[in-house]
């Protein structure tokens, strides 16, 4: 078994567990940076693609205008967002499917934002997810990530490096770095980072827009 399949099928497991008290647990947490990426995604397009929508707790925040369409790993937390959908009357919710977020299936030039909302620390090659991510945007487009990225200095970075085999068991990574995201962007040639904007809890969750070197600003 590679280890990428072996990283994805933990994966399904931790999110099988976690899939009935997920909303509970970080629906308040996570409030402030789901209601700022769906407003980014919305001001960069109608058409939106979120990767890792989880039990659907960034769905409600899209305005009705947009036509959003999520993918998750785990068919658990799937069924639980078709749940949300039908229960919440999101009818701009156009599709909801368990999908690996290395291998889309939509065409090229689909949408006109990609959001990735507390998910990228978790994708076990999370450049190569990047590279579906741009390859399904249309031109002029934006990659919208929010989730726990820090630059790994001082104290705190020592901190999240030494946690990040144990929070790794529910779900999380403390150790992912921003400079990654840039880094790929910049190897790239194409992407470039526009803001990296602070979010709820005092800054301890960042929001990143990556957009086609060119039309940042």
């Amino acid at each position: 078994m590679s280890e990428l399949r072996s990283r994805a099928e933990d994966q399904q497991k931790i999110y099988q567990r976690w899939a009935p008290v997920y909303d509970r647990v970080y629906r308040g947490i996570l409030r402030d940076g789901h209601r700022k990426l769906a407003a980014l995604a919305a001001a960069a397009g109608t058409d939106i693609l979120e990767i890792g929508v989880g039990t659907g707790l960034t769905l409600g925040h899209y305005p009705r205008h947009c036509r959003v369409t999520g993918i998750d790993i785990s068919e658990h937390m799937i069924a639980r967002a078709r749940e949300k959908a039908k229960r919440e009357n999101l009818e701009h919710v156009q599709a909801l499917e368990v999908m690996d977020a290395h291998a889309l299936t939509f065409a090229d030039r689909s949408f006109d934002a990609v959001c990735l909302p507390f998910v990228i620390t978790l994708i076990p090659e999370p450049e190569r997810a990047l590279d579906e991510c741009a390859r399904v945007l249309r031109p002029g487009g934006e990659i919208i990530l929010a989730s726990k990225l820090g630059d790994g200095a001082g104290l705190q970075g020592a901190i999240e490096t030494a946690v990040a085999p144990l929070v790794r068991h529910i779900g999380w990574s403390s150790a992912f770095r921003i400079h990654r995201i840039v880094a790929w962007a910049e190897r790239r040639g194409d992407f470039a980072a526009a803001d990296i904007l602070p979010v709820f809890p005092n800054g301890f969750f960042k929001i990143i827009r990556l957009k086609q070197r060119g039309l940042a600003g």
